[in-house]
């Protein structure tokens, strides 16, 4: 006779533990717990990660006000019985909409580089991490590595080493876990305007012709955002070292970046464009793309059609 066995019941993560790290809820079994009003809590100067009022916050909140927050948020006293919040910017958000007025604290005593390295590492943890979050977090934990006397500037050739003789770029991106090419990679993205890194976060701008934009000025960057506006297109990774190289001898201008932009990628489909002061006759001043493109292929659907009824009548 076969004994069944009993299976071990399978624990689903709450929604509180989609929003932290194990090493937080690991420190929330080892330190002092304090209830702390949420008024006095103030959010981590230049915090680079995004906290959004979405589908996920909502059900973070709906958790919160049925169980509470299950894991602390991590804090530092900042002077005149007030705190800066260091890790758990979600859950305190979360916790407002809640309508909670205070939530569990852990309360540590750091200097504003310590706590700069204990957000960032916090947040890194996260599963989904945008391109423009995961730069600025990278800078800022470079420079508090810096005011630690760790590293230097990351994204130069010319960088300092420890004592120890260790490089200090290759420390960083050993206890990121990345590699020193793409945590340098990421600190470039920095040095984009808001409107090319907007791009970078939705997907529209690759990686690599982001990082060589990020050598160009503002200005000449902005040339390139209208010339991708106007043309409804990105650059190739090689249009973007030609706009660098260009921009690098001082040569660079509006009017080149647009040229660049108007080179056939390999993988572009040909496009037939006609000018369109030469067909402006044929349309009303307010027609849209849509419907002058649509008048043209009707146009040469009917003159397909008479030329096929002329060659019927003459083989008649």
């Amino acid at each position: 006779m076969t004994v069944a066995r009993k299976r071990a019941p399978i624990e689903l993560p709450t929604v509180d533990d989609l929003f932290t790290s194990q090493s937080e809820r690991d420190n929330a079994t080892l330190e002092g717990v304090t209830e702390i009003q949420l008024a006095l809590i103030d959010p981590f100067p230049g915090h680079p990660f995004h906290v959004k009022d979405d589908e996920e916050m909502e059900r973070l909140a709906e958790s919160i006000a049925e169980n509470g927050v299950l894991v602390p948020l991590t804090v530092r006293a900042s002077g005149a019985e007030r705190y800066g919040l260091v890790s758990g910017h979600r859950r305190k958000r979360a916790a407002e909409i809640a309508g909670l007025e205070s939530v569990p604290c852990i309360v540590r005593s750091m200097g504003d580089d310590e706590a700069v390295i204990a957000m960032v590492d916090s947040n890194l943890q996260r599963e989904t991490i945008l391109p423009s979050e995961r730069a600025f977090a990278y800078s800022m934990r470079l420079e508090a590595m810096k005011h630690q006397g760790q590293r230097t500037d990351l994204t130069s050739a010319q960088v300092a080493q420890k004592s120890s003789g260790r490089w200090s770029r290759d420390i960083l991106a050993e206890e990121l876990g990345v590699s020193k090419d793409k945590a340098q990679r990421f600190i470039r993205l920095t040095r984009l305007i808001p409107e090319l890194l907007a791009l970078v976060d939705e997907g529209r701008m690759k990686m690599l012709p982001a990082v060589e934009v990020s050598h160009l000025s503002e200005e000449e960057q902005a040339w390139l955002f209208d010339a991708m506006e106007a043309q409804a297109c990105t650059p190739s990774h090689a249009q973007t070292v030609k706009m660098k190289r260009y921009a690098k001898d001082g040569s660079l201008t509006s009017a080149l970046v647009r040229s660049i932009m108007e080179e056939e990628k390999p993988n572009q489909v040909e496009q037939f464009k006609i000018p369109r002061k030469s067909i402006a006759r044929f349309f009303r001043p307010s027609a849209t793309k849509d419907e002058i493109e649509s008048r043209i292929v009707r146009a040469l659907e009917l003159l397909e059609q008479a030329e096929a009824r002329r060659g019927w009548q003459g083989g008649a």
